[in-house]
């Protein structure tokens, strides 16, 4: 069983920054690719950023310059920090890990729950 829980979602006026974090826990023997996604209400779910095991990121365009992402293999764990942050930023924030549990399985795809971010004076 492999669980993605995510924190540091929440509040802030525009310009303003947000860390968000996600840790995997669970059986896991190795996470290959993991990464951010947001939904917006009426949108469809959206890639915001990824990062390999190895560190190669990949970021969408509109949030280039302003979001970086990084990770932790020693805890298993992504992060998301978000600066310059605008109204149009305002989405529930999920992670996503693709995710081995024994040697020689296959690598699984998992989602957190989700958390809410709010740009808004």
């Amino acid at each position: 069983q492999v669980q993605l829980v995510e924190s540091g979602g929440g509040l802030v006026q525009p310009g303003g920054s947000l860390r968000l974090s996600c840790a995997a826990s669970g059986t896991i023997f190795d996470i290959a690719n993991m990464g951010w996604y947001r939904q917006a209400p009426g949108s469809e779910r959206e890639v915001v950023a990824r990062i390999s095991s190895g560190g190669d990121t990949y970021y969408a365009d509109f949030v280039k310059g302003r979001f970086t992402i990084s990770r932790d293999n020693a805890k298993n764990t992504v992060y998301l920090q978000m600066s310059s942050l605008k109204p149009e930023d305002t989405a529930v924030y999920y992670c996503n890990a693709a995710i081995a549990a024994y040697s020689g399985s296959y690598y699984l795809g998992y989602w957190g729950q989700g958390t809410q971010v709010t740009v808004s004076s």
